[in-house]
């Protein structure tokens, strides 16, 4: 496994302290997700996207960053009807991300975002963002899911029509292409194109749409890959994935900024 300049897990603890003691020091905590992803993908691609922006972006940012290692699963009842997802219920995943940053912060940072890989989790970790803010009210508390990051990009690169870079799509499986090519088995890629009798519920991960119902993922696929991953390819991974850590260590640098 390898490591960032970035991480947490890996430096001595005086070391994270001399980090987070620096001024307008930046915290991130990924947040994941153990589900199905098709028949093509990893069952922690969730998990390993938003670890792997996490770190893009912390060892490029100008400012004092570390990245904990991330939240392996979150809220995934939606795709349980397929098997190989794990699961935990409201109230114990927003009292373990409260518990992570609570005892994170007290190494001295000044500032936490919460990084959010998983569609389902987002409203959870909004309001979990909100209650460390109430509870830490000299610290810049905030909460982002980095796909949000990825619309100006995603219409430059994408081959597919509205509705093709949902889950497991052409979106998640050309990062996992250029991230973690040896986790993806293209020959079992499929997918089908989003569909929903409303227009106003979301088409692709970063056009969440206004209307939230909620549905058992077999509703909308036979494999459990909503999209067009056979579009995927390598190189709109990497652009995907530079334009993701570019505006996300811009973000950090706002934040130091904000905070010193």
């Amino acid at each position: 496994m390898r490591f960032s300049e970035a991480a947490w897990a890996t430096r001595p603890y005086g070391e994270v302290v001399e980090v987070a003691e620096r001024d307008g020091s930046v915290l991130v905590v990924p947040v994941g997700s153990l589900e199905q992803h098709g028949h093509h993908l990893p069952v922690a691609t969730d998990t390993l996207l938003a670890d792997a922006v996490a770190h893009g972006a912390a060892t490029t940012a100008e400012a004092p960053v570390l990245v904990v290692p991330p939240i392996w699963t979150g809220l995934s009842e939606h795709h349980m009807p397929f098997g190989g997802t794990v699961t935990l219920d409201r109230e114990t995943l927003a009292a373990v991300l409260e518990e992570v940053a609570d005892t994170a912060l007290a190494s001295g940072f000044d500032a936490v975002l919460l990084l959010n890989g998983h569609g389902g989790n987002a409203a959870l970790v909004d309001a979990v963002s909100a209650a460390v803010g109430a509870d830490h009210p000299d610290v810049e508390v905030a909460s982002l899911t980095y796909f949000a990051l990825a619309g100006d990009v995603a219409a430059e690169v994408r081959d597919s029509d509205p509705g093709g870079m949902a889950h497991g799509g052409e979106f998640e499986t050309s990062l996992m292409l250029h991230l973690h090519p040896d986790l993806v088995d293209v020959d079992h890629a499929e997918g089908t194109m989003m569909e929903d009798p409303y227009a106003e519920v979301h088409q692709d991960l970063f056009d969440p749409g206004p209307l939230s119902v909620y549905r058992p993922f077999t509703a909308y696929s036979e494999s459990g890959a909503v999209g067009a991953p056979m579009l995927a390819d390598a190189d709109k991974g990497r652009r995907l994935y530079d334009h993701l850590c570019a505006t996300l260590a811009t973000l950090f640098e706002e934040f130091h900024e904000q905070t010193r």
